[in-house]
């Protein structure tokens, strides 16, 4: 059979989880929390599927769900959107992504990616039959180039990829960036869709810079974001989609005949839970941010340097002060000798740089957290003895 993703295999994530299953691994890998949900969320699920909300849902989103996400961006960012005309609920942000890119890219456009890209972006390209064009964010401290970028745009040119706070370089954008971003889609009418799943976690005092809040990038970006970073349970996988009336009725066309509703019971405990807690998200930056800090002094005399992260519930692990191994080869060593799970970060490139980071998850239990950084403790003493 003629294959439409030929060189697309497994994705990292689960190769990573299932090699930590099989080695009885700590898995810092697949970004994922081991700790209980709110009680409360829990009850409320189990109190709309026994209210009877157990089939089909609107298309386009529960309506008590779309005017609490515009009450939510609204104490957020300032910002007002239209719930019925201007947000939709997908399944997961993958959806909202895979969706929004297959109703503006046509065969022969392109895309635009920062490399290391989460990997969904491409895929959903091709798909689509477009041209995913890759761009390397620039070292150190995966940073935009955006002169770069505007050398990379084409009459063929139709949306850029942005990604902020980024997985997996755990960086943020500035208000700069975005005002760049805005100046060449201007410029060359081009479409955006940002990719702000971990809007609310964002580190040290920083404020997170949607797109929705530029006046410019508003009216022709999709934004995705994901409840299930922002309620500390990825399996409910509902996100949701704010983009411009025009834009929203093309992702629409797209979402009816790809997943159509999304889960009904689930949709209703959210927005019940939004009601109690109106205010969840704000909690989290301090909460990941503890989490962050607890890691990196753990590991602050290990040999191993954890430059702060900005934002997401990731940190990067620099080995590089014990080793110049591929980072696919190093994580194997992690994994095996260990058995600490990361993510490496070159199968997030196009063309794999020669760095030495690998992505640590950090949405773990304070125990979890501690018990890896033992091992990776004991590990880098063991390296330093041998010489790595």
């Amino acid at each position: 059979m003629l294959s439409k993703l030929p060189d697309i295999g497994t994705t990292i994530f689960t190769v990573m989880s299932r090699r930590a299953r099989e080695l009885d691994a700590l898995n810092l890998g697949q970004g994922f929390p081991d700790y209980d949900i709110d009680p409360q969320l829990t009850a409320l699920v189990a109190a709309a599927m026994s209210a009877g909300h157990n089939q089909y849902a609107p298309m386009e989103g529960l309506p008590a769900l779309r005017e609490r996400i515009a009450g939510k961006l609204a104490a957020s960012y300032g910002i007002s959107v239209d719930a019925d005309s201007e947000v939709t609920v997908t399944l997961g942000a993958t959806e909202a992504i895979f969706s929004a890119i297959q109703a503006v890219i046509s065969p022969g456009d392109e895309a635009i990616a920062f490399d290391p890209a989460y990997d969904s972006y491409e895929p959903a390209v091709r798909l689509a039959g477009g041209r995913c064009v890759r761009l390397p964010l620039a070292q150190p401290g995966f940073r935009y180039d955006w002169e770069r970028v505007a050398a990379a745009l084409t009459a063929r040119t139709r949306l850029l990829l942005f990604n902020s706070p980024h997985n997996p370089a755990c960086t943020t954008a500035s208000a700069a960036d975005l005002e760049a971003l805005a100046q060449l889609a201007a410029a060359r009418d081009l479409l955006v869709l940002s990719d702000e799943v971990y809007d609310h976690v964002v580190f040290d005092g920083a404020r997170h810079h949607s797109v929705l809040q530029h006046p410019q990038l508003a009216r022709r970006s999709f934004a995705v974001f994901s409840f299930g970073k922002t309620l500390h349970a990825t399996g409910l996988r509902v996100g949701y989609c704010v983009a411009a009336a025009p834009l929203t009725r093309e992702l629409r066309k797209v979402h009816q005949f790809n997943t159509f509703s999304i889960s009904h019971p689930l949709q209703h405990a959210i927005a019940g839970y939004l009601d109690a807690q109106p205010r969840c998200g704000e909690a989290l930056a301090g909460f990941f941010q503890a989490k962050r800090d607890r890691l990196r002094a753990a590991l602050a005399h290990s040999g191993f340097s954890l430059p702060p992260a900005q934002g997401t519930y990731f940190q990067l692990l620099d080995y590089g002060a014990f080793a110049r191994d591929d980072d696919l080869a190093f994580a194997e060593r992690l994994l095996t000798e260990a058995r600490v799970a990361t993510i490496p970060l070159s199968p997030f490139y196009a063309q794999p740089q020669r760095l030495t980071f690998l992505r640590l998850c950090i949405a773990k239990r304070d125990a979890t957290l501690d018990e890896a950084a033992a091992r990776l403790n004991d590990f880098a003493t063991r390296l330093g003895r041998a010489g790595a």
